[in-house]
């Protein structure tokens, strides 16, 4: 039975209200994590608690228990003089910026002005319902298969908003 400490191996399919699937595991490897760690999104981890291998579960995640609400203090603008010294930006390209702390994360060019342009640094899935297809493959003590917790990288349905892909 999965607890706390174990390692498991689920495949899953993510999906919105609509029913399009944003990323899944099936035709691949499983994705496999430590329970606990913290390496995925907590309503992801916290649903696969007690199940056993060959279980499966359908599970909805409002976005407090995925990747949180969309946060508008997450958007900044930077002079367009000064982005273009460095790269030329187009709609929707995702690069990756450096926070004060260190870290890298993904920032999406949202708007383009005559001078400014905006970068959202939401993770892309914040402020969605998530609906995953859950089967448990299998159950260890130690990594079998990578024990990766960011299968799908960071647009995964089930990586940790933390992680820097």
């Amino acid at each position: 039975m999965v607890e706390e400490g174990k390692f498991v191996a689920v495949h899953y399919t993510g999906s919105f209200d609509n029913g399009d699937v944003f990323d899944t595991s099936i035709d691949s490897d499983p994705l496999e994590f430590q329970v606990g760690s913290g390496s995925l999104i907590p309503g992801f981890e916290n649903a696969v608690i007690g199940m056993k291998i060959d279980d499966e579960k359908d599970i909805v995640l409002m976005p407090e228990e995925a990747y949180g609400v969309y946060d508008e203090s997450l958007i900044y603008g930077f002079p367009l003089a000064d982005v273009k010294s460095q790269f030329e930006p187009e709609i929707g390209m995702t690069i990756g910026m450096q926070l004060e702390n260190g870290q890298q994360v993904p920032a999406v060019v949202s708007e383009i002005t005559d001078d400014e342009v905006k970068f959202d640094l939401n993770h892309p899935l914040a402020g969605k319902t998530l609906h995953f297809h859950i089967k448990v493959v299998d159950i260890n003590d130690e990594a079998k298969y990578g024990g990766g917790g960011c299968g799908g990288g960071c647009n995964s349905g089930c990586c940790d908003p933390g992680c820097s892909c």
